[in-house]
């Protein structure tokens, strides 16, 4: 295909898959956030077996069709930022791996806790599907924990990476607290799922970790943009940068200072609401909490949890994953993408796609409504988990 007949140029190409790519995170987070979170919850809110067997079979349907949003992310990340794609998972490779442990464990853990009525048995298998929720999202904290503060990896003039961080350094105060940020993140909207799927205690200890977690992450939010603005420098493009050049990080020149990451924000003031949007939407979850709205708290939690990512999203543009060690390196929107002429058949291939996946998303949720009550999973012991 010529270049001449693609309708769009590629600095419009690259923009629209980082929002793209922004987009299916915040999917996943949104959907699978509310499997994190369940399983998180499991042994706070259900302390029987009934009411782990409710806990459990609410998210039970569901689960697996989750994943495909972050099977999407993982896929894009390959086709359209393969720089991005060979830099993270060199950096990130130790984190990834304990990443890939923990869902491991989450399929096994729904179709083996009910093979055995032995309370050893189900008891092992619920802190595996617990483990299953809370590691997750704790490493996807501490992932975007390390993107702002920089990642250390250089190119040399080949363009071929070296990683030169240590498994410890990830672990540090920062992203130790963006770490927690994100299980707050996924705790506040699997709670609310399960006030709204499940009754009695369940749902009485559910709506109680919505109204803590949503405390909690409006404090970790407000400390983590603080510490962003005051203690961590950020990165800013200060070379010549072409939106429609060719994929070469190394043709910019990049400095470190504190309060970089701000700069959107404040050469574009109606960004702010962004954030602002997420401290309401995570208040609005601490009210219908209290109140015991169910479907309306789900869509102020979803809310919170998107405009978090938007914020960080936002913050760091143009920049997708900076280096600590030699800025100049760092990969931006501009620089670390595919061609222009991938990015336009990725394009169509998931204009095609993507409305596919959002109907049967939509079709399930319509589908499975409805409380899932102990009595329920009395009625249906064989068929349920």
């Amino acid at each position: 295909m010529s270049a001449e007949i693609i309708p769009f140029d590629y600095a419009t190409l690259r923009v629209v898959w980082w929002v793209l790519l922004g987009f299916l995170l915040i999917g996943f987070m949104m959907r699978g956030g509310i499997d994190l979170g369940v399983g998180a919850l499991l042994p706070h809110v259900a302390r029987t077996d009934i009411q782990r067997r409710v806990t459990i079979n609410s998210i039970g349907p569901t689960w697996e069709g989750n994943q495909v949003w972050l099977i999407l992310g993982v896929g894009v990340a390959f086709a359209a930022w393969p720089a991005v794609y060979a830099a993270s998972f060199s950096a990130f490779y130790s984190a990834m791996l304990v990443l890939l442990l923990a869902l491991i464990l989450r399929p096994v853990g729904f179709e083996y806790r009910n093979k055995l009525r032995d309370k050893r048995w189900r008891r092992f298998w619920d802190w595996c599907l617990f483990a299953g929720g809370v590691v997750p999202a704790f490493v996807f904290g501490i992932v975007f924990g390390n993107l702002f503060q920089g990642v250390p990896f250089k190119l040399d003039a080949a363009l071929r990476l070296a990683y030169e961080g240590t498994v410890f350094g990830l672990l540090n105060p920062f992203a130790l607290l963006c770490g927690l940020l994100s299980l707050a993140m996924v705790v506040m909207h699997g709670g609310m799922y399960l006030q709204m799927k499940t009754d009695g205690k369940v749902a009485e200890r559910a709506r109680n970790s919505v109204r803590l977690s949503s405390c909690a992450l409006i404090m970790l939010f407000g400390f983590s943009g603080l510490s962003l603005l005051v203690w961590i420098e950020g990165f800013v493009v200060i070379g010549p940068i072409d939106p429609n050049g060719p994929s070469n990080p190394l043709l910019k020149t990049v400095e470190r200072s504190l309060g970089a990451w701000h700069t959107n924000y404040l050469e574009l003031s109606w960004l702010f609401a962004v954030p602002a949007l997420a401290v309401v939407g995570a208040m609005g979850g601490f009210v219908c909490a209290t109140f015991r709205w169910g479907a309306a708290g789900l869509a102020f939690t979803s809310a919170s949890l998107a405009c978090v990512i938007a914020t960080a999203g936002i913050a760091m543009f143009p920049f997708i994953m900076p280096s600590s060690i030699d800025p100049g390196s760092s990969l931006t929107v501009w620089d670390a993408s595919s061609s222009r002429l991938t990015l336009f058949m990725l394009l169509v291939a998931l204009a095609v796609l993507m409305p596919i996946v959002l109907a049967y998303t939509a079709w399930v949720i319509r589908i499975l409504r409805g409380r899932v009550t102990e009595a329920y999973v009395r009625e249906n012991t064989e068929q349920l988990y």
